[in-house]
Parts: C-alpha cells; structure tokens; sequence
C-alpha cells in the first residue's frame, strides 16, 4: 500500500498573512488544521505528493498533468510576489500515469499545456508545507488539473494514480485541493443562494464520515447553485482511497468570507474490498437509468426512441405504431434537451411546426440535439445510458412590449432584431429573472446589449 494518507484543503489567498494583513485572523481555525495537516505530513515523510488543482489548467473531456522537471510560482497576482516556491515534479510518476490511463480509457496527459507557472490552488497547500519544514529538493511532486468528466471517470482516474503508485513503489501522500461553495452570504464576492449551506454541510458529511458514495452521488443541481470548487478534486482523491479502510478526521469548516473552507484529514488502514465505491456507483447508475426510462412519458420514449436508434444505425427512426393521439394529430414547435451527469449535453428545436405531426417534429429534433448542436461533439453509443432527456412543447409566441409581461418561470423568450431570432426556454436553472433571459437570447442570436429588440413570450409544457 502506497498511500500514505490524504487530506482535503482549500485554498483562500487571504489566509496567508502577506495577503490578509491580518484579515486572516478571521479564519483562524482552517489556519491551525492547516498547519496540522502540513506537519503530519512532513512526519509522514512522503516521497511523492499529488496536488489535484481547480486552478490548474482544467479540459472538459482530459485530465491534465503538469509536465517537466518542476515548475515554480509566486502570489504575486494577490500583490505578494515574496511568495516564491519551486517544485520538482515525478517525471517517472508521470509518464507511467499518463500512459496507464490511456490504456484504461481515461484521457490524461501532459499535453495542452498553457501557464506551467503554479496556480494559486496549488501554492496555498505548498506554502504551508513550506513553513512546516518539508524538504522540496527530496519530494517530488505531481500537479493534475480537474476535468468536466463524470464523478466516475475522476473516482477512476485516482483508482489508476493508486495503482500506478504500487506498481512503482511510491509512497504518496495526496492533497485534494479545493474550496466549497461560493455562495454563501448576500455581503460575500458571490452573494447568497439557499443551496450553498446545503452543499457545505453535506460535503463536510460525506468527508467527515468518510462515506464516499454520498459524495460521488450528490444532487447535480445543489452542487451547480452552489458555485462549488473542489468536488471534482475530492471525487479523485476518494477513487485514490478505493477499497481502503480510512479514519477521517474533520479538522475545521469555515465560512467567514463567504466561501466554505472545509480541512478534514484521512489516516489510511488496511484493505477493505467493501468500500469498492467505483463499482458500487456503476450499479447506481444502472438502477437510475432503469427508474428513468420506467418513468418516462409517451413525448420522451420517442425522443430516446429516435435518438438511440440514429446513433446506433446512422438512419433516422421509422414512425412507431400507436402513438398517443396528440403526438399524431398535433403540429407545434418542440425542443428536445440531453443531460450527461447533470451538464447540459445538447439542446435543439423548433419555434414553429416544420413537419406534418409532432411525432415528426421530436423524432427530427430528438437527432438534432445528439449530432447537430455545435456546441458539443455528437453523442456516442456508449454514452446512451447515461443521457437524460426532457421535451418541450411550444406554445403559440404571443408579442408582448414590457418586462412586466414576462416570468422566468412561465414563460420562455424570443428576441428579434433584423432578420436575427433568439429564444430561451423558461424555468432554467440559474435563469431566475426576465432580464437574464432576454440577456442570454440576444447573446444567442447575436445581437448586441445595447440594441433593441421586438420581444414574444410563449409557454411550454414540458415532459421530463
């Protein structure tokens, strides 16, 4: 066994006295476990260390790891460029890593990289490994950027760091760098969302209890209002600690400025196959797909109907017999949005009918939102049981002339200015107001701030 144990931290700047200047006293607690969690490190006597970073250089489909020799960095974009630290990093670590996990099917590697310099997400943790006397010329270290992948590919991304470092005789110690929510006073940089003191107290749980399952399995849409930072570090610090016995210790949670700073430490045991949480969340997965599909409407069979079938043959689906009588006799314009793993995964449609039935009209759109968004790559066979579909009836559009006609909630948006169209669907989460709506239509359609634009509502009836 080659962990030696872990530890998840934040990372405030403020909390170093060259740039609290004495504000950082506000935060006493996470500086005293801090400082504990360095020096239980320094006793440890590591010969590796991994810093997963939010701030370090993150891709929405491919985990990066710092590449080189070493790299160095300063605070000096928080006005404190006396903060200098420089690190050497596991090359050998490295390169068994990246190639490990090609192999296994996650993207990682050391390419794309843009700023070798560290980023603050890293420095924090270092500092204070710093100051409690670790030898930086003997540790090495290993630095990976965060990734818009599933909490199952970053679980299974640490799982593979963990064997990597057996197979090579490292003994590591791994920092899961990372704040909690962002959101948690209306007087704080972010403001005030209801969810955020939910998220903080269910993370500081799932740490706390070591109950990593709770962790990886937590509610997409609290952890997106939350504006959270470090999740996606601790999703790979748990698959790191897969199928160990571990003794969590919460060390300190506080939220002073605003934004939750959570410390708890993980001594690591013997092997214990019961917490086998990469498997056990596969099987999750399954179980939830099954609900979904047993619960779907007639609107969103056909639209995973039409969607699966041109993704696994290429064709569009032929019309299915007995469909409701609404979808056949019925023509409106109708969108078809996917989620992946809580992130939107694409979103196509139509403002007026353009086929003969609504049937028609899902089944074109329901392609259209795998294959044609250009915001996103085409959705791929192994990617089907993992998408979430939700379809949109439109509503006649109805002109209206003032914000008072409008409800977020309600209502969907189109703007036009000139021959250009933009429209928004209503009740979308973190659209909470008229302006919002207007603002993200006309960005859509292209159309300045600043211009005018002729405004229409609609309504929708939306089949999950």
């Amino acid at each position: 066994m080659s962990i030696l144990g872990a530890a998840a931290v934040p990372h405030p700047p403020i909390i170093l006295p060259e740039i609290g200047r004495g504000e950082e006293s506000k935060i006493s607690a996470t500086t005293a476990a801090y400082e504990e969690v360095a020096r239980r490190i320094v006793e440890l006597d590591p010969e590796t260390i991994v810093i997963t970073s939010p701030h370090s250089i993150m891709y929405a489909d491919y985990f990066h790891i710092s590449p080189g020799e070493g790299a160095a960095g300063t605070m000096a974009q928080f006005r404190a460029p006396q903060v200098a630290i420089a690190v050497n990093y596991d090359v050998e670590f490295v390169q068994k890593l990246t190639s490990s996990a090609m192999a296994e099917g996650v993207a990682a590697g050391t390419l794309g990289e843009r700023n070798p310099s560290l980023d603050h997400g890293t420095m924090i943790p270092l500092r204070f490994l710093q100051k409690a006397g670790l030898d930086f010329e003997r540790v090495k270290f290993m630095r990976i950027g965060l990734s818009g992948l599933s909490a199952a590919d970053h679980y299974k991304f640490g799982q593979i760091l963990a064997h990597v470092s057996d197979e090579i005789g490292r003994k590591v110690f791994f920092l899961a760098s990372g704040d909690l929510a962002h959101k948690l006073k209306a007087d704080g940089p972010y403001g005030f969302v209801k969810e955020a003191p939910i998220f903080d107290e269910q993370v500081m749980n799932n740490l706390g209890g070591a109950d990593f399952f709770s962790l990886l399995t937590m509610d997409d849409k609290i952890c997106s209002r939350a504006a959270e930072c470090g999740l996606r570090s601790f999703w790979i610090m748990a698959g790191a600690l897969d199928k160990l016995a571990v003794e969590a210790e919460r060390l300190s949670y506080e939220g002073t400025f605003g934004v939750g700073y959570g410390i708890v430490y993980f001594n690591v045991g013997a092997e214990d196959d019961s917490r086998n949480f990469g498997t056990q969340l596969a099987q999750y997965k399954l179980d939830e797909a099954a609900k979904r599909k047993a619960g779907e409407d007639a609107f969103v069979k056909l639209a995973r109907y039409s969607l699966e079938t041109f993704v696994k043959t290429h064709k569009p689906a032929v019309l299915p017999d007995h469909l409701p009588e609404e979808l056949m006799n019925r023509r409106a314009g109708a969108f078809v949005s996917l989620h992946k793993d809580g992130n939107l995964r694409g979103c196509i449609g139509t403002i007026m009918a353009t086929q003969d039935n609504l049937a028609e009209e899902i089944i074109q759109n329901a392609i259209s939102a795998c294959s044609r968004d250009p915001r996103f790559d085409p959705v791929k066979i192994e990617e089907l049981d993992d998408i979430e579909y939700s379809v949109d009836v439109l509503g006649e559009p109805e002109r209206v002339f003032t914000l008072q006609d409008l409800d977020a909630r309600r209502y969907g948006v189109i703007v036009e200015n000139d021959g250009r169209r933009g429209l928004l669907l209503p009740d979308l989460e973190g659209v909470d107001t008229p302006e919002e709506q207007i603002a993200i239509a006309k960005r859509k359609a292209g159309i300045r701030p600043e211009e005018k634009v002729a405004l229409f509502r609609f309504e929708v009836v939306r089949h999950h």
